[in-house]
């Protein structure tokens, strides 16, 4: 039996808007120029290479991002590690849209969506685009408090420049 995401609105990261009741994030960063890096960021998001080279372990059902694929990340080390699990929402390989979204199951720290998305865009640049929702969904994530959305953005920032790196 398949869990059931932990939140309602199953999708948002990809069509929105994004619901209200949660913290949003939107992050964009530039990755490169032209077709080819944008195939190479679109491969290292969609086959997790981008989260791994981020210092994340991810243990994912497939080897590439697709709808229904579970999807646990963890952070940190030893008894100090934070496991994460997800499901994939939805995922798009068009021809200037690679990446996907994935949604948190019951004992994720959060409650929500979060995308993970490479786009070329008409004047050949190419974007690294990270947006979510969420809200607390443990005791430790609401002591946090205001310093989760600090994490999440310098997160979201430093995937940017690892899939910098990673597609030059």
């Amino acid at each position: 039996m398949t869990a059931a995401l932990s939140y309602p609105e199953h999708g948002a990261t990809q069509h929105g808007p994004l619901p209200a009741g949660y913290k949003h994030l939107h992050v964009e960063v530039p990755v490169g120029h032209g077709r080819a890096v944008f195939e190479r960021a679109g491969e290292a998001i969609t086959a997790f290479r981008m989260h791994r080279a981020a210092g994340v372990r991810i243990r994912a059902g497939a080897e590439v991002a697709e709808p229904g694929v579970p999807v646990e990340s963890g952070l940190g080390v030893g008894p100090l590690r934070i496991t994460a699990p997800c499901r994939v929402v939805w995922s798009t390989y068009d021809s200037d849209r690679i990446g996907f979204g994935y949604g948190t199951l019951e004992g994720h720290p959060e409650c929500g969506e979060e995308s993970f998305v490479a786009e070329l865009r008409s004047d050949g640049s190419v974007w690294f685009t990270v947006t979510a929702f969420s809200r607390a969904a443990s005791w430790y994530t609401r002591l946090a408090g205001p310093l989760v959305p600090v994490f999440q953005r310098a997160y979201a920032r430093h995937c940017g420049r690892t899939l910098r790196r990673l597609v030059r």
